[in-house]
């Protein structure tokens, strides 16, 4: 049986069994780099094309993935968490008065201040994984956001509790005895997209990226860097600069 790091061991709550924790830690990138990335507008589209030039697919369309409070972003490294369906109905579960399996609690648990947990649930967006008291317990643990690849219900809580989510859907049908942990910290898959624990996680109004860990340092600095001559782009246009000028700044090719 696994050692549990004593770091941890007051924090767990038994939710999953140890054996199922791949990770402990994960690599995380300076919360320099992030605050000065979160100063900038348009980061998932920057972030898209820029991997769409490397060859990797991160991007999900925020048609898919809806974030249920608008107006945020969010980046960090991935804490993951994995669900498979449970085998028995729900009516079966609560005759036999079986344990439920849900695991967001130990998931959190090994998190640092601006994690981001990100949730495979399959895609399903009738089923939620997610609740009010996650949502409360993930906000004391100063998480950044909840990427979740199904469904999460109290909704109105997540709102008054000004907590960025990303779901596959809203519905008030519980996980429990509907879902079952799987892994925390191994490889999940997030609408069609891989994510490993320590990729980072980008995420606002248009929809949520994921930079392969290894790959973070590169494509950071590329995107600050697009970002900031967007951001001269912009203001020599609102100041009326001619288009000689504005070529200069950016080939409109680019645009």
């Amino acid at each position: 049986m696994k050692k549990v790091p004593e770091k941890y061991r007051k924090r767990l709550m038994g939710l999953i069994p140890i054996e199922r924790i791949i990770a402990w830690n994960i690599p995380r990138p300076p919360q320099s780099l992030l605050q000065e990335l979160l100063s900038y507008d348009g980061l998932t589209p920057t972030f898209s094309d820029i991997l769409d030039s490397m060859g990797i697919a991160g991007a999900i369309p925020g048609s898919v993935l809806k974030p249920v409070l608008s107006g945020k972003k969010i980046a960090g490294p991935a804490v993951t968490l994995k669900y498979v369906p449970e085998r028995l109905t729900p009516a079966q579960s609560f005759h036999e008065k079986a344990r439920a399996k849900l695991a967001d609690r130990d998931a959190y648990a090994l998190t640092e201040p601006g994690d981001v947990v990100v949730i495979d649930g399959g895609g399903r967006g009738d089923i939620s994984a997610m609740g009010g008291l996650s949502t409360l317990i993930a906000k004391k643990y100063g998480l950044t956001g909840n990427i979740v690849d199904c469904g999460v219900r109290d909704v109105e809580e997540m709102r008054n509790l000004d907590y960025p989510v990303w779901s596959r859907g809203v519905t008030p049908i519980t996980g429990k005895f509907r879902f079952e942990a799987l892994e925390v910290n191994g490889p999940v898959v997030c609408a069609g997209v891989s994510v490993h624990p320590g990729d980072l996680v980008v995420a606002d109004d248009t929809g949520v990226v994921i930079i392969p860990q290894k790959f973070i340092g590169i494509v950071v600095n590329q995107a600050i860097e697009v970002s900031k001559r967007e951001k001269k782009l912009v203001e020599a246009i609102e100041e009326g600069s001619s288009m000689d000028q504005l070529k200069k700044i950016l080939d409109p090719k680019k645009w």
